[in-house]
């Protein structure tokens, strides 16, 4: 049987292979492992986005954990990162998150944070897993007045919302914002938040339905709000995902500022403020040369990570740094939230054009977004990790490294499900980049196929 936790906790379609059977079990396992070591009556909190397979999947969820004597308080819909700061906040000994981030509606997964709002390491989702794969012993669950409660918590949002006013020192009185909500669980967090703090609020996207998370829309399909920031003349456009853990932005312009741009803008002003640890952004390999290029121009630097928001939180753990986040808007601030926050991000963003009054086309002009092709070579699974041990392709490599002279690279990577391997090249000249990548890829196939 294939492992159930992928990069971010358990996903699939829901009610196929996300079923409420293995939800239960999730519910179950997740909580003896997270409470084992409780003297109390063990608290977890359960957050979901808005798809129409949430309440299903949380009744399971609340059935699975009660049955080990836990108590299971239900938030509601509420943003990922919310859980994790109220997790916090609340005092609680585990959190849940019922989503499936920015999928389509007919996936949904679960995702655990720790007592301390972190998302777990591989070892303990692989005790979870294991309970999961095996069953659990019945004698060891509790009955009668033993059996956990159920809860609903008020007010919740209110918390969330209050915290993130506190981590910035400007009001937005002045801005326009337009925000397309994704019909996701940031549908009443940010209009709310950025309204409360003065701001005159544009929202698209903010009508939940069940089905239509993250259709043609969010910060997976920007098109719709950079025309939307057009029509309504607004200052800048805010992009969230399904559960709001990441965000990207639109300028006055219309034209994407995306996660590099980002953490270079706000990376700049903490550098500026002697805030950002070591003047360093910890980011990933699939980070633009272009913030390669702006680091260096500007006395920053960056540390690179594999793939992977967790391997971001990682580093910045082990090094103490404080900024740290991925091309997609997915984006941790260390010094107010434990994971990325897509809310938060945009408040520290909009902090940054107001203190400094500046138009947010101006502050994304400090990097220079180089094109970037990415394209498929497909070759026998067993072939996709070798594709440096053969020769030809690493000299390939190598020569155009060379050719590029540090304003272009090659990146090439396994990928983590299919029979392929990915070819990242970026440069200047789209065109030629286009023309290399192609035949980079074909050599691969040759050799590896």
């Amino acid at each position: 049987m294939a492992r159930l936790f992928g990069t971010d906790g358990v996903r699939g379609i829901a009610n196929t292979e996300l079923t409420a059977e293995l939800v239960y079990k999730l519910g179950q396992a997740g909580a003896y492992v997270l409470t084992a070591e409780t003297q109390h009556t063990p608290r977890i909190l359960v957050g979901m986005d808005t798809r129409i397979s949430g309440g299903m999947l949380e009744s399971a969820l609340v059935a699975g954990i009660c049955s080990v004597g836990a108590e299971a308080v239900c938030l509601g819909v509420i943003p990922t990162p919310a859980v994790a700061y109220l997790t916090r906040y609340y005092k609680a000994d585990a959190g849940v998150v019922i989503s499936a981030s920015h999928n389509p509606f007919e996936f949904n997964g679960i995702k655990f944070f720790d007592s301390k709002g972190y998302k777990l390491p591989d070892a303990t989702e692989d005790k979870i897993e294991e309970i999961v794969k095996n069953g659990f012993d019945s004698r060891m669950l509790p009955s009668g007045a033993g059996v956990g409660r159920k809860k609903t918590a008020e007010n919740t949002l209110r918390d969330y919302v209050d915290f993130l006013k506190s981590t910035i020192d400007h009001d937005l009185k002045g801005l326009k914002i337009a925000v397309d909500c994704a019909n996701g669980a940031s549908y009443r967090a940010a209009p709310a938040l950025f309204e409360e703090l003065g701001a005159q609020v544009f929202a698209i996207n903010d009508c939940p339905d069940g089905t239509n998370i993250n259709r043609d829309c969010g910060s997976t399909h920007m098109s719709q709000l950079m025309e939307y920031v057009k029509e309504c003349g607004a200052d800048v456009g805010l992009a969230f995902d399904g559960d709001a853990d990441r965000v990207l932005a639109v300028d006055e312009n219309g034209e994407l500022v995306d996660g590099d741009r980002i953490m270079s803008i706000i990376g700049l002003e903490l550098k500026k403020a002697g805030q950002l640890a070591d003047d360093t952004i910890v980011v990933t390999v699939m980070s633009n040369i272009g913030m390669d290029m702006m680091a260096r121009e500007n006395g920053l630097k960056l540390v690179k990570t594999k793939v992977g928001d967790r391997y971001v939180l990682e580093e910045m753990l082990d090094k103490g740094y404080v900024l740290g986040g991925e091309q997609s808007g997915h984006i941790i601030f260390l010094k107010y939230n434990t994971t990325g926050d897509g809310l938060l991000t945009a408040l520290q963003l909009l902090n940054v054009m107001k203190s400094t009054g500046r138009r947010l086309s101006d502050l994304a002009g400090v990097m220079q977004v180089l094109p970037q092709v990415l394209k498929n070579a497909r070759v026998k699974n067993e072939n996709k990790h070798r594709y440096l041990e053969d020769e030809l392709v690493a000299k390939l490599c190598c020569e155009l490294e060379d050719e590029f002279k540090g304003e272009g690279r090659v990146l090439i990577r396994p990928s983590g499900t299919e029979p392929l391997v990915r070819v990242m090249i970026e440069g200047k000249d789209r065109e030629y980049i286009e023309k290399r990548a192609s035949e980079l890829v074909a050599v691969i196939e040759e050799r590896l196929g």
